[in-house]
């Protein structure tokens, strides 16, 4: 296979699959799938926030939806192995808030309601910025769109693709179909575990002056090395005096 086809069977792969647990796992808070290939196997880390509702009762769910993707993309016996990662924080998770905006739209909650508990949800768990778009038919026959946001939140440049999560689901209500984005702008994280490592372009981080030594204090100093350079230099080159013999006691 040449390496175009591969890449393109590889995007392939990855888009129906994330499409299958998308709709598989929507009410255990999936928040992503990510695929490594081994020579041998091939393991595939399912984020989600309930990962014990991902793996069921003695696993049974796991090992269903593992069998599952073994006959839909012809993996030999034991060549696909399916794992559940919990999400660290779920409040800086796009796709985690965009699922939950989602159920409480079908739920029932005004739409105002919601958005703002998402957008202050997120805030509250040390997210930089958010911002949350609805757009369908909100109120009565005219479609509209809503934006709600807090914070801080680059929109274009490298910083944008880095620190940016973003998600889009979509509401089948009874009016019709609403559409949902949420981005999150990501706080800096040295170790990498909230954020990225890398800090932003426009932090500019100020180090303080050392401490300006006075003139007389500078003077005071070198004269103090000048007078003990003088004195181990007197000392090396003053003469050793020479103890003379004791007299013999048998003479």
């Amino acid at each position: 296979m040449s390496t175009k086809r591969k890449f393109v069977a590889d995007g392939c792969f990855y888009a129906e699959l994330n499409e299958l647990l998308t709709s598989e796992l929507a009410e255990d808070g999936y928040a992503g799938v990510e695929v490594r290939t081994t020579p041998h196997r091939t393991n595939i880390i399912v984020r989600a926030t309930r990962t014990q509702n991902v793996l069921g009762e003695k696993g049974q769910r796991i090992r269903e939806l593992t069998s599952v993707v073994q006959k839909r993309f012809n993996f030999d016996e034991g060549a696909v192995e399916l794992y559940a990662e919990r999400v660290q924080n779920r409040g800086l998770c796009a796709q985690a808030q965009a699922e939950s905006l989602k159920f409480k739209l079908l739920g029932g909650l005004a739409v105002r309601r919601a958005c703002y508990g998402v957008v202050r949800f997120v805030m509250e768990a040390s997210a930089k910025g958010c911002e949350v778009i609805v757009t369908g038919k909100l109120r009565g026959q005219r479609a509209k769109a809503m934006k709600f946001g807090d914070g801080y939140l680059i929109k274009s440049g490298h910083a944008a693709e880095q620190y940016t999560d973003s998600a889009v689901r979509h509401v089948m209500m009874r009016q019709g179909v609403i559409g949902i984005r949420v981005k999150i702008f990501l706080p800096q994280d040295p170790l990498g575990v909230l954020g990225p490592k890398i800090p932003l372009d426009d932090v500019v981080t100020i180090i303080e002056p050392k401490e300006e030594v006075s003139a007389e204090t500078l003077l005071q100093q070198q004269a103090a090395k000048i007078a003990a350079q003088e004195a181990a230099m007197a000392q090396a080159t003053a003469p050793v005096p020479v103890e003379a013999p004791a007299p013999d006691a048998g003479f």
